[in-house]
């Protein structure tokens, strides 16, 4: 009996770097099923993204740019995707599929377009806004298939393109690897954090998304307050240095602890007791899932996404975004309501593994891929 043909799967996306999209990919590559999938990653940037595939021992290559619609990268695509012989081409955010769809198409590849939260959000410029929109419409209505990782970006899809489908398969988190009761290592000792500190943790990219200066002239309000509070900042972005600044600004330095991405984020988030993620928006915070599962207190803007993987005063508190008194005055009621902390945390925990365990994601994306190669 002939052995049945497994399916060759690109995963692209843009950068190497270690965030929310590039967990998603490492997680569905890990758990596809390798019976019948046989995926390959490409990436536009290296980074330990790339180190974590070859370990698992995924084939990752790199074509190196960093713009969208980079036509110089075009025809090496489609040199790749030749060479590669793949069968589907699964596309994660804009600028992968902006460098990737032309070659697919022209090779009369299916493309799938993961929207990892749109391109296009309020705080940008109206023209470059509504250019985006614009790319964004035009990119969806050439692949064959959308997913959006929330309700959310899917009725925003529908809303400012008017023409707009999309699967809705919202991102999962490894339960593995995030496991509240895994033995870990000290960070706090590490840090030189005194072992009776309540540890607020902000594990995310240094962007303005994220809105890392609103953290901080909250977190000062709060630590007018209350002494025994250290504010943990891991990561890297274009703010970074003036995130630094800014603490030095608020003389709040000596209770703030900067430092640049980790690859045991499980072990870090260990060692926080509420997570704070105050950001402008958001797809589906894959950073927010993994808080919860590690049954942390969550503290996180009422943005889209997010306020689909919170539920308020359940598993989490919301507040508006860009809103400081708000954020400063979550923190405080956390720190100050032992009892409601231990709450959220313990509901949190239940929570994920009930709702957004990756494997229940993989198995949905599975059967998109088997969909879009079923015969018509």
């Amino acid at each position: 009996m002939e052995a049945t043909k497994k399916i060759r799967v690109l995963q692209t996306i843009r950068q190497g770097k270690i965030g929310g999209g590039e967990s998603h990919v490492l997680d569905l590559v890990r758990y596809l099923d390798k019976s019948l999938f046989e995926p390959v990653v490409l990436s536009f940037t290296d980074g330990p993204m790339i180190t974590s595939l070859s370990q698992m021992g995924v084939p990752a290559h790199v074509i190196h740019t960093e713009r969208a619609f980079d036509i110089g990268v075009w025809k090496k695509v489609k040199q790749f995707l030749r060479e590669q012989r793949m069968d589907i081409v699964h596309v994660h955010g804009t600028r992968a599929n902006t460098n990737v769809l032309w070659a697919a198409r022209s090779l009369g590849l299916p493309v799938i377009y993961t929207i990892h939260g749109w391109s296009f959000h309020d705080s940008l410029p109206t023209w470059n806004r509504k250019a985006r929109i614009l790319a964004e419409k035009f990119i969806t209505q050439r692949t064959r298939l959308n997913i959006t990782v929330s309700d959310s970006n899917h009725q925003t899809g529908v809303k400012e393109f008017g023409r707009f489908k999309s699967t809705v398969v919202k991102n999962g988190v490894n339960l593995d690897k995030f496991n509240s009761n895994g033995i870990y290592p000290d960070i706090k000792a590490a840090y030189g954090i005194p072992a009776h500190h309540l540890v607020i943790g902000y594990i995310v990219r240094i962007t303005e998304q994220k809105d890392p200066l609103g953290m901080l002239r909250a977190y000062a309000k709060v630590c007018a307050n209350f002494p025994d509070i250290t504010l943990l900042m891991i990561g890297e972005g274009d703010l970074k240095a003036e995130a630094v600044g800014l603490a030095k600004e608020l003389g709040i330095t000596d209770r703030v602890v900067f430092d640049n991405f980790r690859q045991d984020v499980p072990a870090v988030l260990h060692a926080v007791d509420i997570y704070c993620l105050p950001s402008l928006w958001e797809g589906f915070p894959i950073g927010v899932l993994e808080a919860m599962a590690m049954s942390k207190a969550v503290v996180a803007s009422d943005v889209d996404g997010t306020r689909e993987a919170v539920e308020h005063e359940v598993t989490g508190l919301l507040v508006p975004p860009k809103n400081e008194t708000a954020l400063a005055n979550a923190l405080k009621r956390l720190i100050q309501d032992k009892t409601l902390r231990t709450q959220l945390q313990e509901n949190a925990g239940k929570c994920v593994k009930a709702n957004f365990d990756v494997r229940d994601m993989t198995h949905k994306i599975e059967t998109v891929y088997q969909q879009v190669l079923a015969p018509l």
